[in-house]
């Protein structure tokens, strides 16, 4: 993501909450924009090391996101929350988010295990739900991490949120993220879908671990 705006059709509520509340949001925004880019440079470096030294990417591709404001707004309030682009930074660790796709299991952990080893990047929070997956059959490495930025007279530290996942797992959150906001669809369906859902994590899970093994082996001739 490399600009930051505003939605063109923010309710106009909403719109008056930011100008009073969030004076310095804009600016907040670009350092979070400029920390993601870090993060992102890090992980396209190691990918390309890779690539060089093994021939081998352990990245299929990266994602990244700046929270919406409105999704702020309601988390801000929903936590209790002092309404300031400071209690933004000082209470809210996933406005900005990096998404890493990866072939393999394998590759997520050498990948996040890289990554913490850099001298200026701090890890503040770690959840492993491939090893504890959420009781809905979610599946993914999240950290967050804290990486300097350097404006033209400072220094600035700032947190991203990182995700690290195969393809299989992208693929399923992707799909339970759009089941989640179907507003039209019946709680019959839902309950029906999650059950649905959770199956399909376990399957993809297996098929994961199936074709980690496969990989192994493979690398196991050389």
């Amino acid at each position: 993501m490399n600009e930051i705006t505003m939605p063109a059709k923010l309710p106009a509520k909403v719109m008056e909450m930011f100008k009073k509340s969030f004076k310095n949001y804009e600016e907040l925004m670009a350092y979070y924009s400029c920390a993601i880019m870090e993060i992102e440079t890090k992980f396209n470096v190691l990918n390309k090391q890779f690539s060089l030294t093994q021939e081998y990417n352990p990245i299929e591709t990266i994602k990244s996101r700046l929270k919406s404001p409105e999704s702020i707004l309601e988390k801000m309030q929903r936590k209790g929350y002092p309404m300031s682009a400071e209690s933004i930074e000082m209470n809210m660790h996933d406005v900005a988010g990096i998404r890493v796709i990866c072939p393999f299991i394998s590759d997520i952990y050498m990948l996040a295990d890289c990554l913490l080893k850099q001298d200026d990047v701090y890890l503040i929070e770690k959840k492993d739900y491939i090893e504890k997956p959420k009781e809905n059959g979610y599946r993914s490495l999240h950290l967050i991490v804290e990486t300097p930025i350097f404006l033209k007279n400072e220094k600035k530290m700032m947190k991203v949120e990182v995700q690290l996942r195969t393809i299989a797992m992208d693929f399923w959150a992707s799909l339970e993220h759009r089941m989640s906001y179907k507003k039209q669809i019946s709680p019959v369906l839902v309950k029906e879908l999650k059950k649905e859902l959770k199956e399909c994590a376990d399957i993809s899970a297996a098929q994961d671990k199936r074709m980690q093994l496969v990989r192994d082996k493979i690398n196991s001739e050389y």
